[in-house]
């Protein structure tokens, strides 16, 4: 986790703060070896569009005012990959994101809390007709249908990101996806919870 007392061009003079979030599978996090992005030609669509992700989920709980013209930066890497590293990204990333501003209030950086709550992520999928949670690779690759879901400790959705992989679904079956997926994201934050207590 970064922290820059300055803002983005587009913010600059407004009076608010940013927090972007840059996302990485290491060479090895994988069944094979993924090339790192700084060896590429041009950046890698699938890790931008998980950065905004990342970036939209964790802004859902910050107060932007609250930081200034101040930018937080979360850093987001994958040891090792199964399923679902979007998610838990955005799970493991709010709990370094609470960790680096409790310790920059301590250190007088930011003069007030900038979070209003918690976020968390899952995901959740079709897979042989059956509902299942946080899907691993293969259940990842088999099933007919395939969602992200990011809430907040209020119950509320920030995001929803699902797709039909193999036939069309209906209506009871996103239902019946986003209880599953409320309820899983409710252990999270728990987890969540215990851990930042701890010392």
């Amino acid at each position: 986790m970064g922290f820059e007392g300055r803002v983005p061009g587009f913010l600059r003079g407004r009076g608010r703060g940013w927090l972007t979030a840059e996302y990485a599978m290491l060479p090895h996090a994988g069944r094979e070896r993924n090339e790192r992005d700084a060896w590429r030609a041009r950046p890698n669509g699938r890790g931008q569009e998980i950065q905004r992700f990342l970036g939209r989920a964790l802004r859902a709980v910050l107060d932007l005012e609250a930081l200034g013209e101040s930018t937080l930066l979360v850093d987001c890497d994958v040891l090792r990959a199964d399923g679902g590293t979007r998610t838990a990204a955005v799970t493991g990333a709010y709990v370094a994101l609470h960790d680096a501003v409790r310790s920059l209030r301590a250190e007088g950086r930011l003069s007030g809390d900038p979070l209003h709550g918690a976020v968390a992520a899952v995901s959740v999928g079709i897979c042989r007709g059956e509902i299942l949670l946080d899907l691993d690779y293969e259940e990842d690759r088999e099933a007919e249908v395939d969602c992200n879901v990011v809430m907040n400790d209020l119950g509320a959705f920030v995001e929803i990101q699902g797709a039909a992989e193999g036939h069309a679904f209906h209506r009871r079956e996103l239902d019946a996806l986003l209880d599953r997926a409320a309820g899983g994201i409710r252990v999270l934050l728990e987890a969540q919870r215990r851990v930042l207590v701890s010392p």
